[in-house]
C-alpha cells in the first residue's frame, strides 16, 4: 500500500477525516518553508500538499499567487523543491506528501527526470491542475507506473458524463473543488457539499477530500463530518503574508494547523 492508501485506511479505522494542508515550497524562503514543512505533521497535518512555485498559477487566488511570487523571489525552483522533500523524509517516513502545481515546470525539468527524482525523494502523489485526462500519457500514466499517485480535481461543473473520464486513472484520493473559481474563494453551502460527496461516491471508491474556502476550525469540522479529507491552503498561507518575520510565519502556520486539526478531530466525536 502507498503512504496515501495507508493513511486514509488508518483514519477510516479511527472514524475521522484527514487534515490535508497546502503550503508553497520556498515561501517565505527556503529555510522557513522547510521548518513549516517539517512542523506540519506534529501540528496535526495528516497529508501535506506542497506547491511547486510557478510564474502563472492560473487556478490560484491572490493568497497563493503571492506565495508563488515570494517563493520565486527567494530563488525557489523545482530542483530545490525536490531537495526540500528529501530533507523532510530524513525525519518523516510516514506522512504522505503530494506535489501540487502546473505542468510547465515539470515539462521544462523533463518528465522522466522529474518522475525519477520525485520517486527517489519520497513524493507520494501529484496534483497537476492544468493537465486533463486527455493527456494522461504525458504524466499521469508514467507517474503511476513509477508508483506515484495521480490525484484529480473535480468541480461543481464536472457533470456525470465527464466525471468517469476525469476519474479514469485517478489514485490516492479525489480532490473536490467545492466552489467554482480560484483558490481562497468563498465557501460552498453544506447542502451543496453533501450532494456533491454523495454523487462522487457513486462514481469512485477513492477517499474524497474537499477544499477551497475552508478557513476556520469550525468550518473544517463541518466538512470533516461529510468527507474523508479537509484541504486547507489559503488560510495557512495568509499567516505567512501577515507575519513580520520568518519565525512568526512558521509559528503562525503551525498554530493555525493545530487549531484546524483539533476541529477536524472533534467532528465525529
Amino acid at each position: 500500500m502507498s503512504r496515501l492508501q495507508t493513511r486514509f485506511a488508518e483514519l477510516k479505522q479511527q472514524n475521522r477525516a484527514a487534515l490535508v494542508t497546502f503550503v508553497t515550497a520556498g515561501d517565505p524562503g527556503y529555510d522557513a518553508s522547510l521548518a513549516i514543512l517539517k512542523g506540519l505533521p506534529k501540528a496535526g497535518a495528516d497529508v501535506i500538499e506542497l506547491g511547486m512555485p510557478f510564474t502563472d498559477p492560473m487556478a490560484d487566488g491572490p493568497a497563493i499567487q503571492l506565495a508563488n511570487i515570494r517563493a520565486l523571489a527567494a530563488k525557489q525552483d523545482l530542483r530545490k523543491t525536490l531537495q526540500m522533500v528529501r530533507e523532510f523524509r530524513k525525519d518523516d517516513q510516514s506522512t504522505p506528501l503530494v506535489l501540487m502545481g502546473y505542468f510547465n515546470p515539470i515539462h521544462k525539468f523533463g518528465v522522466d527526470n522529474f518522475i525519477a527524482e520525485a520517486k527517489e525523494a519520497g513524493v507520494d502523489g501529484l496534483i497537476v491542475v492544468d493537465l486533463p485526462p486527455e493527456h494522461n500519457v504525458d504524466l499521469c500514466d508514467p507517474a503511476q507506473a513509477a508508483g506515484i499517485d495521480f490525484i484529480r480535481l473535480t468541480t461543481p461543473t464536472t457533470d456525470d458524463k465527464r466525471l468517469p473520464k476525469v476519474l479514469n486513472g485517478s489514485s490516492g484520493f479525489v480532490y473536490y473543488v467545492s466552489v467554482a473559481g480560484v483558490t481562497g474563494a468563498g465557501s460552498a453551502t453544506l447542502e451543496h457539499v453533501e450532494a456533491a460527496v454523495a454523487r462522487l461516491r457513486r462514481h469512485t471508491d477513492l477517499p474524497i477530500s474537499i477544499g477551497f474556502g475552508i478557513r476556520t476550525p469550525e468550518h473544517a469540522a463541518t466538512i470533516a463530518r461529510l468527507a474523508d479529507g479537509v484541504v486547507v491552503g489559503s488560510a495557512l498561507i495568509d499567516q505567512i503574508e501577515k507575519a513580520d518575520n520568518s519565525e512568526d510565519a512558521v509559528n503562525g502556520v503551525l498554530q493555525l494547523c493545530s487549531e484546524l486539526a483539533e476541529g477536524v478531530r472533534s467532528a465525529r466525536r
